[in-house]
């Protein structure tokens, strides 16, 4: 490591490739997921990239890595504690069959006033509004269906949700 601090990009390497299957053993000895051992010792070799100036040559070295390695395993159990208070997990099994038909998933949603809305506005707006939210489609895909580039179909949308919203204010 003090080659390596002092530019010996060789001594970097040599240093690097000997003490990867370390980092992996020490890593797989407190996470059994293979595919998260390998992101905390990728994690870990980044970490230790960036804080190799502070690591002293009177000291030994190890301690030193150890605790680069336990705070990358830290680092992952936090981000992995945060993940699992926001996401549920589902299994496919248990995934219920959709109750509306996939084509139209909007198509019972739609309000009286809001058909009336949307009646009264231009045709080109119109058509701009029902493919984005109503179909669902991306402006890309509404775009070329309505034969016209993306801004102007931004455009058309844009007109038609203000006049929807004046519409159904008024």
């Amino acid at each position: 490591m003090v080659a390596a601090q002092s530019g010996d990009g060789e001594a970097y390497q040599k240093l690097l490739l000997a003490l990867l299957p370390h980092a992996r053993r020490l890593v797989a000895s407190r996470v059994s997921d293979a595919a998260a051992r390998e992101d905390i010792v990728q994690n870990a070799l980044v970490s230790i990239h960036r804080a190799r100036h502070t690591y002293r040559a009177e000291r030994p070295f190890t301690p030193w890595l150890h605790a680069v390695l336990r705070n990358a395993i830290s680092d992952w159990g936090r981000s992995r504690a945060r993940l699992s208070r926001r996401e549920v997990s589902l299994e496919v099994e248990g995934v219920p069959e959709p109750s509306i038909d996939p084509a139209e998933p909007f198509a019972d949603t739609i309000s009286p006033e809001l058909e009336r809305a949307l009646a009264a506005i231009p045709k080109p707006q119109r058509e701009a509004v029902e493919l984005i939210h109503l179909e669902g489609l991306s402006v890309a895909e509404a775009a070329a269906r309505a034969g016209v580039s993306s801004g102007a179909l931004k455009v058309r949308a844009h007109r038609g949700y203000r006049a929807l919203r004046a519409l159904l204010r008024g």
